[in-house]
């Protein structure tokens, strides 16, 4: 029999996750506030934390020397084209090792997994002279095939995961009742394992859209993201910490209000199968 839970217990463990939350939003909180404050505020000492003189002057001078929106428009192709191809390829990869497992499928997601072991620094000489001897070089079509592969051990891993928790009885019955595999894969599995998908989908976003390395070194002007938008705003002679904040705040707002609208979706999917 399970044990109930007490209401000192439950105020304890309400408690520790308002800590934990508060803690890790802390940093986001304190760079939004920070892109209201000027330069002399920002780098003030002690900090402040509300009694400054709030100002978007910041946002203002950003706006003016930054094309914003190309920038957003480049986030959003080249995180919303690694997503949507890495699930084209996922989804049937993770259902033939789900349901049609071999000897050595377990041997496989391992090696997959451990490709993210790798250092990105490692592959980036070779990975660039390809980008250069293709001509693809700045160009978000390179980015959107290389955060596909960088992501797509971690999309295979959860949609595998996901599928697993489906019984395989209901894909039989579909066969037996004259299923092709297409529409057993369109029709019978991916509405069942949508939440996983969702989740699987949101995270991937949220990786390709936080990426900074490539798009850092295999960027300049045209395809250069919002991430490439951020770094602008440090320099030799320093970095302007209001105006970093302000370009930081921009560029996180998408994925923050993504994010906000889609938690319920994510922690269902996060916790799909969980209970049985």
């Amino acid at each position: 029999m399970a044990r109930s839970v007490t209401p000192r217990r439950k105020a304890l463990n309400t408690a520790a996750a308002w800590s934990v939350g508060l803690l890790i939003f802390f940093p986001i909180l304190w760079t939004i506030l920070t892109s209201f404050k000027t330069e002399a505020q920002a780098i003030a000492d002690p900090p402040l934390f509300l009694g400054f003189d709030w100002t978007l002057e910041n946002y203002a001078t950003v706006m003016e020397r930054s094309n914003y929106g190309r920038f957003l428009w480049n986030s959003i192709v080249i995180a919303g084209g690694s997503t949507l191809l890495g699930i084209l390829i996922a989804v049937p990869a993770a259902w033939s090792m789900a349901f049609v497992p071999s000897k050595r499928t377990k041997d496989i997601l391992l090696w997959m997994l451990s490709t993210k072991m790798l250092p990105a620094v490692g592959v980036l000489y070779p990975i660039y002279l390809l980008s250069i001897q293709f001509g693809v070089l700045d160009s978000k079509i390179a980015l959107v095939v290389i955060l596909m592969l960088i992501n797509l051990p971690i999309i295979v891993w959860m949609l595998y995961t996901y599928f697993k928790e489906i019984p395989g009885e209901i894909l039989e019955a579909a066969r037996m009742d004259g299923a092709s595999l297409k529409e057993e894969v369109l029709y019978v599995l991916t509405p069942m394992a949508i939440p996983g998908i969702a989740s699987t989908i949101l995270l991937n976003v949220i990786l390709a859209w936080n990426e900074a390395f490539w798009t850092l070194n295999l960027t300049a002007a045209k395809a250069a993201p919002l991430t490439a938008f951020i770094a602008s705003y440090s320099s030799p002679e320093g970095l302007f910490y209001a105006k970093l904040s302000a370009a930081s705040t921009m560029a996180i707002a998408p994925i923050l209000i993504l994010g906000w609208f889609s938690q319920k979706q994510l922690v269902s999917g996060l916790t799909f199968g969980a209970v049985k």
